[in-house]
């Protein structure tokens, strides 16, 4: 099977079109650049995925036994703000107190305009995105459908709204059903109005914390629809990892979210990042 490209793995690149156009960008550690490779076209073809053993900090470019975080080494994992756990708690950062371990980042990532918005990949959810992923948060999700419903100064007030709203819905996705079919198309804009209902005393006292423009509830926002080039799902339901899986060879089924779908299960490429591979196609 020729081989197309080789070099450290990175987060699948995605395109807002019908269906999503993906793209495998593979680092070049050496030189510090990256190749990107067209995916859409390989879906139906076989493909062949083959780990080389090494791995490098998507960071700082050392070489790590052990990936961290998505592909950070144990230093970089340590030290980095993205690396906090406020990212997954976004209401628990703490830049305004002044505590950020990396402030400049924190500027320029977190004390930005957010989105909180509604899904629809395996049911409704609620997520966060900055307002400058919006569609690509949702792609990379492998939503059906979204919907913003708040548009909020800072990451920490993104947060605390979706705590809010997170008791009155699910806040995760479930990747076993992501990876079983297409989700039911659900009526987004009911289930906001709804929920305004159901949180509108958290978000009054949010709005009277940070002020009525820090706080934007968006009443007529338009559900995006979203669509992924897939020709049928796994067989089986099975999470493939490079690391017991080296290589990786058969058909391409389809691409959804930031897995590659094949008969024998389906790899999450966002999870290997720093891996090194080798690329081919039939």
């Amino acid at each position: 099977m020729p081989e197309i490209g080789r070099g450290a793995l990175r987060k699948m690149v995605v395109g807002e079109a019908v269906p999503a156009r993906y793209q495998l960008p593979l680092a070049d550690i050496a030189t510090n650049t990256t190749t990107l490779h067209d995916l859409n076209g390989l879906v139906g073809r076989k493909v062949r995925l083959e780990f080389l053993g090494g791995i490098h900090c998507i960071h700082c470019g050392r070489r790590t036994k052990k990936s961290y975080n998505q592909g950070y080494c144990f230093p970089c994992c340590r030290d980095l703000a993205r690396c906090d756990q406020c990212i997954v708690k976004p209401e628990q950062c703490h830049h305004h107190l002044g505590t950020c371990r990396e402030p400049d980042w924190g500027d320029t990532h977190c004390m930005i305009p957010h989105y909180v918005y509604l899904a629809n990949s395996t049911g409704i959810k609620v997520g966060i995105t900055r307002h400058s992923q919006v569609p690509t948060r949702w792609y990379d999700q492998g939503a059906a459908q979204a919907l913003p419903v708040c548009r909020v100064e800072t990451r920490r007030q993104s947060g605390l709204l979706e705590v809010a709203l997170a008791r009155h819905i699910a806040d995760k996705t479930n990747w076993r059903a992501l990876l079983k079919g297409d989700a039911a198309p659900v009526n987004l804009a009911a289930e906001r109005d709804r929920l305004r209902g159901e949180v509108a005393g958290e978000l009054a006292a949010l709005q009277e914390q940070f002020g009525l423009q820090a706080l934007q509830w968006l009443d007529d926002a338009g559900v995006v629809n979203l669509s992924y080039p897939v020709r049928s799902y796994p067989q089986k339901i099975v999470s493939l990892k490079l690391d017991k899986h080296p290589v990786l060879e058969g058909e391409l089924l389809g691409i959804k979210g930031q897995y590659l779908l094949f008969p024998q299960g389906a790899i999450n490429i966002r999870s290997h990042g720093g891996y090194q591979v080798a690329f081919a196609t039939d």
